[in-house]
């Protein structure tokens, strides 16, 4: 019924009450506002309850390792160390090196060596690594026997595809150095991520560069048979690098230590968690990311588990944390191929001040 229907159906005592009924307030409102000043606005109310927030970029998009951080988000394990946690996905690896040093996000999952680089170029802002995840790092060359390829030298005379944002080929020119590798006897060809199984596959490049459970994965799944497929990790071959590690903003870790030191503690849980039952782990996964197919991503995270994750370092010395002198090995590794302003120290790239005690961290 509209308003002028309700008035003509009212009788004249009715319209006599409703006037006063809305005049009454209006006039005591009025009189408010004539003897007291207005009241402040409320102050808007704090998300989640006031709990620090953490903002966290992953090395790009959601796939079956990023469980490791996801499960620990799903499972409500940020909220009750008490933080307000958001994880996002990355264009590129190199992406969140420079969301986290910007500000824009307060951590990230980072590869370690190119943050190393940044560090070089922009001293004064670069973000530290907190937490090894990768002891072993994933930088492979992913190859077909029948492309006449099964070990390092043969790669000349061939043509390699690689993402030109991707962290792997970064250290293509380490690899190769180490192995004896006339680099000008190599093709390098620019490709896109989605094409480079594909292509390996089709047989119009002889090889790729990658990390190994992307690749490795994706090329099995285009049906390339498993004795024909070589994966070359280059940590096999003579390099001492670390990979992907969790980094910090300096300025976050300085103001907010106890909110980093909570995001490892939570993390660490998760991860755990994320290693004993990895397909349930990779079930949350699939709700951030349905396009994903859950055989494919589970094959993907044990396989970084396995390679990358469980290595021996970490099962003598616990998760997280990392051997001094291997980091200044790697750091004068990446000293053969790339040219410091000032070389820096161990010390300042990997910060194990944050870490949780190192009983929380055995590897059981």
């Amino acid at each position: 019924m509209g308003p002028v229907q309700f008035i003509r159906l009212c009788r004249p005592s009715h319209l006599l009450a409703l006037a006063i009924a809305f005049a009454v307030p209006a006039m005591a409102q009025n009189s408010n506002n004539a003897q007291a000043p207005a009241k402040a606005p409320a102050a808007a109310p704090t998300p989640n309850n006031g709990l620090p927030r953490v903002r966290f970029s992953l090395d790009g998009r959601v796939e079956g390792p990023s469980a490791m951080f996801l499960l620990p988000l799903e499972r409500g394990y940020f909220k009750a160390a008490g933080l307000q946690v958001t994880i996002d996905e990355a264009a590129t690896p190199l992406e969140t090196i420079t969301r986290v040093a910007s500000g824009n996000y307060d951590m990230g999952f980072a590869d370690i060596n190119a943050m190393i680089k940044h560090r070089d170029q922009n001293p004064a802002t670069a973000p530290k690594a907190v937490f090894m995840v990768y002891n072993k790092p994933p930088y492979s060359i992913v190859t077909r026997k029948s492309r006449g390829i099964t070990e390092p030298k043969q790669l000349a005379g061939k043509k390699l595809g690689a993402p030109p944002t991707g962290t792997t080929v970064g250290e293509w020119a380490l690899f190769a150095k180490l192995n004896g590798i006339d680099t000008s006897k190599v093709t390098i060809e620019n490709i896109a991520i989605p094409v480079r199984a594909p292509m390996l596959a089709a047989g119009q490049i002889d090889a790729v560069l990658g990390f190994s459970f992307r690749v490795y994965v994706d090329l099995k799944d285009r049906g390339v048979p498993v004795d024909d497929i070589v994966l070359m990790m280059m940590a096999d071959y003579g390099m001492k690098l670390y990979g992907n590690a969790i980094i910090v903003n300096p300025k976050f870790a300085a103001e907010k230590p106890d909110a980093v030191k909570a995001f490892l503690s939570a993390y660490l849980r998760g991860l755990k968690e994320t290693i004993r039952r990895p397909a349930d782990a990779i079930d949350l996964t699939i709700k951030r990311e349905d396009v994903a197919r859950n055989a494919v991503e589970l094959e993907r995270l044990r396989m970084a588990i396995r390679d990358n994750i469980l290595t021996p370092e970490v099962k003598a010395d616990g998760f997280g944390t990392v051997d001094m002198a291997r980091l200044e090995e790697a750091i004068a590794q990446l000293a053969l191929t790339h040219t410091f302003k000032a070389r820096p120290k161990a010390e300042d790239v990997f910060d194990g001040a944050f870490l949780p005690p190192a009983a929380d961290r055995k590897v059981h």
